[in-house]
């Protein structure tokens, strides 16, 4: 089916149920404040949907895909779930790091057991995600390598919300409200929505190609996966930063990504990636990261 009528599908569907607004419109309408201005060198793609008035209120870019990073642990968690009717006690304490402190071990163990890129593909028929592929067959293993788009993370958010069975919901939501500050390799996790948007929220984020090490070594978590296995995890970051090639979006570019709910009553769905000039610093892409979350969200909030 061509891309353009599938997402026109997507959009009278009864998931979305929503007509896209540009933000040129909103802001034409009175109905939300310009857009946020995306930094030189950067970019970007959102999409906020807004679950009380049932429409998209901003959007930019809402189909260009990127390379998932550890934002693709939703639909691996997703898949684990919905595939079994228990969850034993091993694998819960895997889940619960994987969703609340990032951890690529735990994801590399279910993406293995799962099929792989499989999974990514059963995923995508089940939830109605046009821009979301498998990594290339050249690269089976890297989850990461995952393609998606913020049109489709949303959709995803709101299939968890408003479709899937409450255990499956409750499980994943309930860990990514209890999101750690730090993921278990070091990198502070607190960019983007939580850092520039109120309470309550919970989110996903993910980040790629800014090295294994981060420039301060974020601490004070209570929990850390061990034993795992997994041949994934750091190297994705190292190997994002080589040459581009092999058909990932923005492959050789950093890429830092922040996903999820915010407002009373989960009011709305967020979505919002980026990728950053070769080379560019950690500190540099959270900073860039967070001020455009911050003021996306006053956009749509007045």
């Amino acid at each position: 089916m061509p891309k353009k009528s599938l997402a026109s599908l997507l959009l009278t569907g009864p998931l979305v149920a929503a007509t896209l607004v540009t933000p040129a419109q909103a802001a034409a309408s009175g109905a939300v404040a310009a857009p946020p201005r995306v930094p030189a060198g950067t970019t970007a793609a959102w999409v906020v949907f807004d679950r009380q008035a049932g429409k998209i209120v901003a959007t930019k870019n809402a189909h260009r895909k990127y390379r998932s990073a550890s934002v693709v642990k939703i639909l691996i968690a997703i898949d684990y779930l919905e595939r079994r009717k228990s969850v034993p006690a091993a694998d819960a304490k895997l889940l619960k790091v994987m969703l609340r402190s990032s951890d690529d071990d735990a994801a590399s163990t279910f993406w293995d057991r799962l099929g792989k890129g499989q999974l990514i593909v059963r995923q995508a028929r089940r939830l109605g995600l046009s821009d979301t592929t498998p990594p290339p067959a050249s690269k089976p293993g890297f989850w990461g390598y995952t393609s998606l788009s913020a049109y489709d993370i949303v959709r995803t958010y709101r299939y968890l919300l408003d479709k899937a069975d409450a255990r499956v919901r409750d499980l994943i939501l309930g860990h990514l409200r209890l999101s750690t500050p730090c993921g278990t390799d070091g990198f502070d996790q607190t960019f983007g929505i939580p850092d520039g948007v109120p309470r309550p929220w919970a989110v996903k984020q993910g980040w790629s190609g800014f090295g294994t090490t981060p420039p301060v070594r974020c601490s004070g978590n209570a929990t850390h996966a061990t034993g795992a296995g997994g041949a994934i995890g750091a190297p994705i970051s190292w190997i994002a930063q080589r040459a581009t090639g092999s058909g990932v979006p923005d492959y050789g570019r950093p890429v830092l990504h922040t996903t999820g709910l915010a407002g009373k009553g989960d009011r709305y769905v967020m979505a919002v990636l980026t990728a950053h000039p070769a080379g560019g610093t950690w500190n540099a892409s959270v900073k860039r990261v967070t001020t455009l979350t911050r003021d996306l969200y006053r956009s749509v909030t007045g």
